[in-house]
């Protein structure tokens, strides 16, 4: 049986800290909670956290700055909760490094399925990351300026180390895979984030994920060496030629 992982949760409000608290404790989780943006931070060198579900309307410290002062240091997965109205203000969170969202009023059990889908995603990739030395499933790929070790999930770009989260190495992942194929924003949802778009707006959390990979990656929107758009459907990776493990695609 695996480590028991800890959630940390932030919202000033402690009826919903109790809530998610008793939840998420009861599927198995271990809890930590904070009432403030100041607290999450300390709470957040303190306990390590494997992931944290962020309040964005908080006292002393809102969740947004929260994220990115997280993002200064850490690819810890991050869950938001907002309360604001408008998808423009929703996505804030996002393209500050969050991985996820969901509006309040929300249901426990929709979280419980997002932080699970999450974590597997992590956790599989840490144990692969540190259990596939010598493994024929290396494979390293090169495209230009770009470098990207699968197994040990690391990107370099001009030969300087490219500090993603997990969730945006998952993406790159996906559409190198599967290069030179578009995938659309429903099948990158459903096969990163472990979920169906309900709405236009759960779609956007793909956009701002790969607008942020682009970023990071060199990339531009409007003339794309790696991820290129294909308009009102999804996004594809250039076509490479393909090798066997360990060599090197180009």
């Amino acid at each position: 049986m695996g480590r028991q992982h800890k959630i940390l949760v932030v919202d000033d409000e402690a009826t919903i800290r109790r809530i998610l608290a008793t939840r998420l404790s009861m599927v198995g989780y271990e809890v930590i909670v904070a009432a403030d943006g100041v607290e999450a931070l300390e709470q957040f060198e303190a306990e390590k956290p494997d992931l944290i579900v962020l309040d964005v309307m908080m006292p002393k410290m809102n969740g947004l700055q929260v994220c990115q002062t997280l993002r200064q240091t850490t690819g810890v997965p991050i869950i938001m909760l907002t309360a604001l109205g408008e998808v423009s203000d929703r996505i804030k969170g996002l393209e500050l490094g969050a991985d996820d969202y969901l509006p309040k009023p929300f249901s426990p059990k929709e979280l419980e399925s997002r932080i699970q889908a999450i974590l597997r995603r992590t956790v599989s990739a840490k144990t692969v990351g540190k259990g596939t030395n010598g493994s024929k499933d290396q494979v390293i790929m090169e495209i230009g300026p770009l470098r990207i070790e699968t197994h040990k999930r690391q990107v370099y770009l001009h030969g300087q180390r490219v500090q993603l989260t997990g969730i945006e190495f998952d993406v790159l992942k996906l559409l190198v895979s599967k290069a030179g194929q578009t995938v659309s924003r429903s099948d990158i949802l459903q096969q990163v984030w472990g979920y169906s778009a309900n709405h236009y707006a759960d779609l956007r959390v793909v956009d701002v994920n790969v607008s942020r990979l682009r970023s990071k990656i060199g990339d531009s929107s409007k003339q794309p060496e790696f991820i290129h758009t294909d308009w009102g459907i999804g996004y594809f990776f250039q076509k490479m030629r393909k090798t066997s493990p360990e060599q090197v695609m180009c």
